[in-house]
């Protein structure tokens, strides 16, 4: 469904109104390569600020470590308070130091300080996890946040990269003992990333939480521009996790580029030219027909890519197009959902027509 920029949406169960798209800086502070330099980056800032978005994600790991904050802080300058700003904390700031990383408090009050001080502001609206550390008590994470809150130094927070078991384990957890709850989960989600429909994307529209997919265009193979010859280029010495120093080279060593990705990838440039749009248009459109999606995150590096980004709003995908994809995109399920959505729901419901209990502001559904 076609929309605006300026049309905004609450992030999840909170009263946060954010653009239906949210401009991420993972490229600023990162010249040369696949960055941006000082002057695309206040230029995107700029347009996207003057059509009416007022969402821009960032993270203290990003620009080297900081540099995204920094550049973002000077950018927004004088004009900070109309936007919503998330930021992350948990991965490594400070390598060698075991506790510049991870989950824990410590990190946590002193990652939150530092990223003040880059963003030059006196709060942070949006503060997410960035990545689950599998050793951090969830009681720990979860009263370093709400403390925080109450400081005032972040006004909401989220969760990314977090396994569905934990982020509703949490969810629960703050809700019964009247901390903080999160608003926002930011995951992965693409026309080539769709095992998160498994559980993660039903667990954040049950809890509560609205969906930022982070690489709504598969890091860049919804674009169109990967052929089978790069495929072909990529398997003999496939670079290593050392050799990164472009998009290409990050998307072989991730398994990203891919045949059966490169057919997905086919699909959604045939679409585009029968719509006479972008490849990139049609697969960020798709990321918006899914209800529980409140801002996918658009990572660009010119203004040029942001403004074709931003043509996504107008496209609208009918029930043919949707098909298509689906066919194209779909993964198998897997154990429960097999069972609970195959033959075995008659058994439940005995041929009966029972309404599902409608979940945040979604039409219900019938089974």
């Amino acid at each position: 469904m076609a929309t605006c920029l300026d049309h905004y949406r609450l992030l999840g169960r909170s009263g946060l109104r954010v653009s239906p798209l949210a401009l991420g800086t993972m490229t600023f502070g990162v010249e040369g390569g696949w960055g941006s330099s000082p002057d695309e980056a206040q230029a995107m800032v700029d347009h996207f600020v003057e059509r009416g978005g007022n969402f821009i994600d960032t993270a203290d790991f990003y620009g080297r470590m900081g540099g995204s904050e920094e550049w973002l802080g000077r950018i927004v300058k004088g004009r900070r308070h109309p936007l919503v700003i998330s930021t992350k904390y948990s991965l490594t700031t400070r390598p060698g130091d075991p506790n510049a990383a991870g989950n824990q408090r410590k990190n946590m009050v002193r990652s939150v300080e530092d990223s003040l001080r880059r963003l030059q502001t006196d709060y942070i609206d949006l503060l997410y996890l960035h990545m689950w550390d599998f050793r951090t008590p969830v009681d720990e994470i979860l009263r370093g946040f709400d403390d925080l809150v109450r400081s005032g130094k972040v006004l909401y927070t989220g969760l990314s990269d977090t396994p569905a078991w934990q982020a509703s384990r949490m969810q629960a957890i703050a809700d019964l003992r009247g901390w903080t709850q999160f608003c926002a989960l930011q995951i992965q989600y693409s026309l080539i990333e769709r095992t998160v429909e498994r559980e993660l994307i039903p667990m954040a529209q049950e809890m509560g939480m609205g969906v930022s997919p982070w690489a709504p265009l598969g890091q860049g193979m919804l674009t169109g521009k990967y052929t089978r010859a790069d495929l072909d280029q990529s398997a003999p010495g496939a670079p290593s996790m050392a050799d990164m120093g472009s998009r290409k080279a990050i998307n072989a060593v991730t398994g990203k580029l891919s045949a059966r990705n490169l057919d997905v990838a086919d699909v959604v440039s045939g679409i585009a030219g029968e719509l006479g749009c972008t490849a990139a248009q049609v697969a960020l459109a798709w990321t918006l027909t899914n209800p529980a999606t409140c801002a996918p995150v658009v990572g660009v590096r010119t203004k040029a890519q942001l403004e074709d980004n931003l043509g996504a709003l107008d496209l609208t995908l009918d029930a043919a197009h949707l098909a298509r994809l689906d066919a194209a995109s779909a993964v198998p399920k897997v154990f429960p959902m097999d069972v609970l959505t195959g033959p075995a729901e008659a058994m439940m419901f005995g041929g009966v027509t029972v309404q599902r209990r409608q979940l945040a502001d979604h039409p219900a559904k019938t089974v």
